[in-house]
């Protein structure tokens, strides 16, 4: 989930390095392994909030529906900054752009340690989406820049797995501080906080690796455009991402409350790991599936997202939490499988200064596909039951990756 590749083929590359500057900098072997651990720990601080909702929900008595707001929230806050920034960093320089986002990150962070209420951790999470947003693509090319070159396909490898990867560690940590601890909410996010801080040191006194362009207020006009070159490929590749961001919102959604209101399982670790497996999973796949060809990867991706949303669908069905567990581990291959090869099989038909466009255009429909349905499924619990909810979910990605798979059949035949 990362823009590497575009930011790293437009980007003056480690030439920029402020030779004029007095001020001490960070070894650059220092400064990529701080990017790297800062940039994955954006993504466990956006996984932490998981395990909570459901503790937040039991606390202050609000509707479920409110609950997958309060999830989705992120999404949205972080669509809206990519939009709007993903390409801000290639103008004034990544430090000013990660050091403002992790501030605003922290304040985030702190947000949730003094939260009263579900409408100040809806705000938290909409701004923790618009910090993330705002660093994301900065990171991604950061980390790669900053590489030695012998480590360059490390940095890749980093940028490409952290996000998912982090995602599931950050739900696991919080559910074992729920488990063991009355007061998780503030040891997770003052720990949070206090990286977030460390962070913005890293950030500050990592060197600088391009230099400033003027326009910079035209690259805050939100640009999604799809080259000539690339639209078939994007066309067949919408209900792909469709089915495996829906699938993935679904996971990290709704399965703290599956486990507790379907399951009848109360346990905070059980909830954390729970919704651990499809991200965790997802960025095993992205690890180990980068020698398969990228249509290859795609097609597994599909079958993944296919047969994990069926497995999950009967652990609903039959009340069963292994197979819960065991179709998050497909599903989540075939999500981190069929997001990266429909990247992969994308990127390379456009020009370099296209990608920004064409990776905001992917970004929009990942993320709109991962909140939306959330949101949706969360208005259809009171009518609908949470049980009908989950399984009429679960046939929206059944579908999705179905003519994913067809559009990609056909796209194949016709190359």
């Amino acid at each position: 989930m990362s823009l590497t590749e575009s930011r790293h083929d437009r980007s003056p590359g480690l030439a920029a390095s402020e030779p004029g500057r007095s001020r001490r900098l960070l070894p650059p072997a220092a400064a990529f392994a701080g990017s790297a651990a800062v940039f994955a720990t954006l993504y466990v601080a956006a996984g932490a909030p998981t395990p909570l909702l459901v503790v937040f929900e039991q606390q202050w008595h609000f509707p479920a529906w409110v609950l997958t707001v309060a999830f989705a929230s992120y999404a949205l806050g972080l669509l809206a900054a990519l939009l709007v920034a993903g390409s801000l960093s290639d103008h004034i320089g990544r430090r000013p752009v990660l050091v403002g986002s992790l501030l605003v990150e922290l304040g985030a962070m702190l947000m949730f340690v003094f939260a009263p209420e579900i409408g100040w951790v809806v705000a938290a999470r909409t701004i923790q989406g618009i910090a993330t947003g705002a660093a994301t693509s900065a990171f991604s090319a950061s980390v790669v820049e900053h590489a030695p070159e012998r480590h360059k396909k490390l940095g890749t490898i980093i940028t490409s797995i952290a996000p998912a990867g982090g995602l599931g560690l950050g739900a696991l940590l919080t559910g074992a501080a729920v488990q063991f601890s009355s007061h998780a909410t503030a040891i997770v996010f003052t720990a949070l906080a206090a990286i977030m801080v460390v962070g913005t040191v890293v950030a500050a006194f990592s060197a600088e690796t391009v230099s400033s362009r003027p326009e910079t207020a035209r690259t805050l006009i939100p640009r999604v455009s799809i080259p000539r070159a690339a639209r078939g490929e994007f066309l067949a590749s919408i209900p792909v991402h469709m089915a495996a961001w829906m699938l993935a919102g679904l996971f990290m959604g709704l399965v703290p409350t599956i486990i507790r209101d379907l399951l009848g399982l109360h346990s905070g670790l059980l909830n954390g790991a729970t919704a651990c497996v499809e991200p965790a999973a997802a960025a095993v796949a992205g690890l180990f599936l980068g020698r398969l060809t990228p249509r290859r990867t795609i097609f597994v991706g599909g079958a993944g997202v296919l047969l994990g949303t069926a497995v999950i669908e009967a652990g609903v069905a039959a009340g069963s939490l292994s197979l819960l567990w065991v179709g998050g581990i497909i599903g989540g291959v075939g999500f981190g499988a069929s997001f990266s090869g429909a990247i992969r099989t994308i990127a390379p038909l456009v020009q370099p200064h296209q990608r920004a466009g064409l990776f905001a255009s992917i970004y929009l429909v990942a993320y709109l596909s991962f909140g939306v349905p959330a949101i949706v499924a969360g208005l259809l619990i009171a009518p609908v039951g949470l049980q009908g909810t989950v399984l009429g979910y679960g046939v929206a990605v059944l579908v999705a990756a179905t003519v994913g798979l067809v559009a990609q059949y056909r796209v194949n035949a016709r190359g």
